[in-house]
């Protein structure tokens, strides 16, 4: 494992086709995987490359298909609805990369509104280091206008300037509580990911921008609020997550990162919830709890799910695999970045 041609820092990011879009990076490019993903897999091409879809699409292929079978299972771990298969290899991939936390946290990265004004459906991003930054589709920012997630996976190429599609889960507020957004720690609910799903992928046909249905996802946020029993001034997704904070933290102490974990798949209820792989063993350690819970919120709001069992866990995992190494593969345009020969206007 970790052996083979790395592709470039802003090549090529797959982001797939169906359920909880966390994001699984292969081989130097994000993926991201979700529970119908046997329906498809979109492949985003960097536009300044210049690069052609056939050209393009055999490496791709190749190398997401070498990594996939890479993957071992580790020993699935259980609790009351939710199981969690961990994801493990014996290598890293080359290609080098910080997450979204990190770079925050050192400063490394500022994330703002667009413009003053704002744009509910995009925001700027400004990478001051000299290293990609991966961030996955989920992954909520908090602060400025309003919380923010990303509808899609990116690698953020280094020294640039870039403008990312996200959409809303603070439904009720409009208005400044800071300059610069931070992490939340949260990515969100898994359901809350495979409802924008199809929309993203409708848009990325029709108009070639990955957006997504917000009216859709704020009527799942309003659903997980009612099922949590979670009061929200501002209908925010994070209050969701805070009112079942016990809860998660008995999943956390549960649910732990083992030695050469690079991904998880989740199974609620009997069925394959979603999975999420990354390329760097560090990389995944910083996000596996936000990862985790996005899938345990799940599994403690449905009252109506079976408990797990670990007997069912691994074929059920090996199933979906096994869906997601036949899906069928299409490609088009990533984000668009800019150098920083300039400063940020905002």
């Amino acid at each position: 494992m970790g052996q083979g041609s790395e592709l470039p820092a802003q090549g090529l990011m797959c982001k797939t086709g169906w359920t909880g879009l966390p994001s699984r990076q292969r081989w130097g490019f994000p993926m991201a995987i979700g529970e119908r993903e046997a329906r498809g897999a979109v492949n985003e091409l960097n536009p300044e490359k210049g690069t052609n879809a056939k050209t393009e699409r055999k490496p791709v292929e190749d190398a997401i298909q070498s990594r996939l079978r890479s993957v071992e299972f580790g020993e699935p771990q259980i609790y009351e609805t939710i199981a969690i298969v961990p994801l493990i290899t014996r290598g890293d991939g080359k290609f080098q990369y910080r997450t979204l936390g990190e770079s925050l946290a050192d400063w490394d990265i500022a994330i703002t509104e667009v413009s003053i004004a704002g744009s509910i459906q995009e925001l700027m991003v400004v990478n001051h280091t000299a290293k990609p930054i991966l961030m996955i589709g989920g992954e909520e920012l908090a602060g400025a206008k309003q919380n923010r997630a990303l509808n899609t996976s990116i690698l953020v190429k280094e020294d640039s300037k870039t403008t990312i599609p996200v959409s809303s889960t603070e439904q009720g507020r409009w208005s400044y509580t800071s300059k610069v957004f931070r992490e939340s720690g949260i990515v969100v609910a898994c359901k809350t990911r495979s409802q924008k799903t199809p929309s993203v992928h409708s848009c990325l046909e029709a108009r070639g921008a990955p957006l997504a249905d917000q009216l859709e996802i704020w009527h799942g946020i309003a659903e997980l609020q009612t099922k949590a029993g979670a009061a929200s001034p501002t209908s925010a997704m994070s209050d969701v997550f805070r009112a079942r904070e016990e809860d998660l933290r008995k999943c956390d102490a549960i649910f732990k990162a083992v030695p050469n974990q690079v991904g998880l798949l989740a199974i609620i209820n009997g069925r394959p919830a979603g999975a999420d792989l990354v390329s760097l063993k560090a990389a995944y350690a910083k996000l596996h709890s936000k990862l985790v819970r996005s899938y345990a919120l799940e599994g403690l709001l449905d009252s109506s799910a079976k408990p797990a069992t670990p007997d069912s866990a691994i074929p059920g995992a090996q199933a979906f695999l096994a869906a997601i190494l036949a899906a069928e593969e299409r490609q088009f345009r990533s984000v668009r970045s800019w150098q920083l020969n300039e400063q940020s206007q905002f």
